[in-house]
C-alpha cells in the first residue's frame, strides 16, 4: 500500500452535491494526518476555511501522493489530464451520471475516502492521444473529436495512417479514441469497445455519408493524419469533450498514441469487464 501524506482535491461544478462528501473527506484526512490542497477555484467554490491539514489557494503540485476527484467522468478526466505523466493516482468518487472512470460511487464516499487515505488501492496506467497541428496541441485521455460546426455543411475529411492514405469521408465528424474512451463517443458511433490494457486506438465516424466508411483500430506506433478537404468550411477540434481549436479548410492535424499518461486508482481486484457490466449492464431494461 502507498503512504499518503498530501492530496489534491477537484470537484465538479455543483458544489451543493459534493459538499457533504467533501466535509467528510476533510475530517477523515485530518484524522489520518493527510494534508488536502485546494486550488483557488476549489477554495472559492466551497468556501474552504483555514484549518489544520488544509491548504487554500494552492497551486498545482505534481508531487502530491494522490488526487481526489469528486464528480462525473468529466471531472475525473480533468484530473487525469492535469496530472498526466506524473504518476499521481486519481481516485474518483462518482457524483455524475455514468462515472465509468470512478473508483467508487457516491454512496461509498466515506468508505472510499478511508481506503484512499490509507493507500489501499491499485493503480491502472492509462494511455492518451496527443493531438497537434493547426495551432493546436493537447492531450486526450478519452478521445479527440473533429466535427462540423452547427449550421455548417458536412465535414469533408481525408485521413491517413503511418503515411499511407486510407480514405476520404463526408461526415459529421471523426473520433479518435483510446481504449478508456472507447465506451464513450466511439461507442455511440458504433465503434468497438476496447478493453483497458490494449495498446492501440480506434478511429470512428460520426454519421458518415458513405456506405464504405468503417471503424479502424490503429496500431500504437502509427500516427494518424486528418486533413480538412472542405473548400471553405472549418471543423471544430475537441479533447475529452472540451473545445481546443478549429481546423480550417485545408488544414491538417496529427494524432499519436502515448503510453502511461494517466494513473487511475482502482479498488483491488476490480477488472475492466466487471466495470463494463456494472456501468452498462444496469442501464438495460429487463424483459
Amino acid at each position: 500500500m502507498r503512504r499518503i501524506r498530501i492530496a489534491t482535491v477537484f470537484t465538479h461544478r455543483r458544489p451543493a452535491e459534493t459538499d457533504p462528501a467533501l466535509t467528510t473527506l476533510i475530517e477523515l484526512a485530518r484524522e489520518a494526518g493527510v494534508t488536502l490542497r485546494f486550488d483557488p477555484e476549489e477554495t472559492e467554490k466551497h468556501q474552504i476555511a483555514e484549518g489544520p491539514f488544509v491548504e487554500r489557494n494552492a497551486p498545482l503540485d505534481p508531487g502530491v501522493d494522490i488526487c481526489f476527484a469528486l464528480g462525473g467522468d468529466g471531472t475525473i478526466l480533468n484530473a487525469l489530464r492535469r496530472f498526466a505523466g506524473t504518476d499521481v493516482p486519481v481516485f474518483g468518487i462518482n457524483f455524475g451520471e455514468m462515472g465509468f472512470l470512478a473508483t467508487v460511487d457516491r454512496d461509498e464516499a466515506w468508505a472510499g475516502s478511508l481506503r484512499a487515505l490509507a493507500g489501499d488501492f491499485e493503480v491502472l496506467s492509462l494511455p492518451a492521444i496527443e493531438v497537434s497541428g493547426a495551432g493546436t496541441k493537447a492531450l486526450a485521455i478519452n478521445d479527440v473529436s473533429i466535427h462540423r460546426q452547427p449550421g455548417k455543411r458536412v465535414a469533408d475529411l481525408e485521413y491517413s495512417v503511418g503515411g499511407d492514405d486510407v480514405g476520404r469521408v463526408r461526415c459529421d465528424g471523426l473520433v479518435v479514441s483510446t481504449p478508456a474512451g472507447s465506451t464513450g463517443y466511439n461507442l455511440a458511433n458504433g465503434g468497438p469497445v476496447m478493453a483497458w490494457g490494449v495498446h492501440g486506438y480506434v478511429v470512428s465516424f460520426i454519421s458518415p455519408h458513405s456506405l464504405t466508411a468503417r471503424t479502424l483500430v490503429v496500431a500504437p506506433a502509427d500516427r494518424l493524419r486528418v486533413d480538412n478537404r472542405s473548400q471553405e468550411e472549418p471543423v471544430e477540434v475537441t479533447v475529452d469533450g472540451r473545445p481546443v481549436g478549429v481546423l480550417e479548410a485545408g488544414d491538417r492535424i496529427e494524432a499519436r498514441f502515448v503510453i502511461d499518461q494517466g494513473s487511475l486508482a482502482q479498488v483491488p481486484g476490480t477488472t475492466f469487464y466487471h466495470r463494463l457490466r456494472q456501468k452498462f449492464g444496469r442501464l438495460a431494461t429487463p424483459l
